[in-house]
């Protein structure tokens, strides 16, 4: 069954939850993973029995602030762990990204769904993904057993690294009831450098300069022209001190805009920009488009969009991570564009995921990068050692995965 029409199950415990898994694995159930369902639209469709939800698996189970660590049970609404962290005046590093535009999905984010699914967004270049921050996790396999790896420290790990294999993993390996993040304290200003008027290949030249400087930035990205109905856009966020933000930008402007239109965007107007960036609301409209993450080189970004839109008349798209993340757009019909669009990644020595297509594009077209024969035993063994009854996100990220 999917969507509404499965079972919902809801946890309160995680011994409940171990029993609720334990039980579906005994009778060949298979089950669906569920935060609050605002990233139920990524991978493939699933057809499970019932759906297990974390939403009875709420609040912070402590905050040590001078330890700089988080932890939260999986269910909590990221919302309320960045509240908490925002008292104190720390923040998650990763920046994650909310799909909520994008996918047109409604509720909450919660924190282990961010864990699950490796969200990060723009601070990735300088503060890594989630699974960089994720120090500790507590899941429930397919045997219905709990599962403990990680704590309160980064060094604290031995043997297999359960901790990193699990996040991007997407449910399919099990089910978190705890996270525990390393989070850093917030910059007490925030500045973005605009410069106007480059086309893309000027653009990833001036961002891949800005990034190779010593000035260090914390968002790099570039907006073509007709994207938010404006003229192209490049951008380039730095954070820190008031008086070191002022100094880095200024020679940041002199090292890549010498003689260009530029412009300073400060505190919350730079804060709204970037959330713009991080989720992606520049190719939310029209809903109908399928959207596409290509991922390469960041100077080979302007030949890759290049060579897509010479087969793809109408693809939109915008560059983040200095040109290393590319966001696409194109047309929902036939195969969304994947031929052309793997192609050409490849060509590029990239990959590319598809992130929003209708439901019978998704299952129709690999939706995560195909893998080759011996990732994909590597793959399925992982699964069968997590997951030995295949009880979890049956095919979310690959038919036998």
């Amino acid at each position: 069954m999917r969507g509404t029409e499965r079972e919902i199950l809801t946890p309160s415990s995680e011994e409940e939850a171990a029993s609720a898994v334990a039980t579906a694995a005994a009778a060949g159930r298979r089950l669906a993973i569920r935060g609050a369902g605002t990233r139920a639209g990524l991978g493939r469709p699933v057809v499970a029995d019932a759906t297990l939800s974390a939403s009875g698996l709420s609040g912070i189970v402590f905050h040590a602030p001078s330890e700089m660590v988080i932890c939260a049970k999986a269910g909590t609404p990221l919302a309320e762990v960045e509240a908490a962290l925002a008292q104190h005046g720390q923040f998650l590093t990763f920046e994650p990204m909310d799909h909520r535009a994008l996918l047109a999905s409604t509720g909450a984010p919660t924190i282990g769904a961010v864990a699950s699914a490796n969200v990060s967004g723009p601070r990735r270049i300088a503060g890594g993904a989630a699974r960089d921050s994720l120090i500790g996790v507590r899941l429930v396999n397919g045997r219905g057993e709990i599962v403990k790896s990680g704590g309160r420290v980064m060094k604290n790990v031995t043997g297999l690294d359960l901790v990193k294999l699990v996040s991007g993993a997407y449910g399919t390996l099990g089910f978190l009831t705890e996270v525990t993040f390393k989070v850093l304290p917030k910059s007490e200003a925030i500045a973005t450098l605009v410069i106007h008027g480059l086309d893309d290949g000027a653009a990833i030249a001036a961002l891949s300069a800005a990034l190779g400087s010593p000035y260090e930035p914390t968002g790099a990205a570039h907006l073509p022209a007709g994207m938010d109905w404006s003229g192209a856009r490049t951008l380039v966020r730095v954070e820190g001190f008031a008086d070191s933000v002022t100094y880095r930008l200024d020679a940041l402007t002199k090292l890549v805009a010498a003689g260009r239109r530029t412009e300073r965007v400060d505190g919350t107007d730079s804060e709204a920009l970037w959330r713009h960036v991080r989720d992606a609301t520049y190719l939310a409209d029209p809903h109908s488009d399928a959207v596409w993450r290509l991922s390469t080189a960041p100077t080979r970004g302007p030949e890759l969009t290049a060579a897509i839109a010479r087969q793809l008349p109408g693809a939109r798209w915008f560059y983040d991570w200095g040109g290393g993340l590319v966001w696409l757009s194109t047309l929902a019909a036939g195969d969304a564009g994947a031929a052309v669009i793997r192609a050409a990644t490849a060509t590029a020595g990239g990959h590319a995921t598809l992130v929003r297509a209708p439901e019978a594009v998704r299952a129709a077209v690999p939706v995560f990068q195909p893998l080759d024969a011996v990732s994909m035993r590597l793959t399925n063994g992982i699964k069968a050692s997590f997951d030995p009854r295949g009880v979890f996100e049956p095919g979310r990220m690959y038919p036998s995965a």
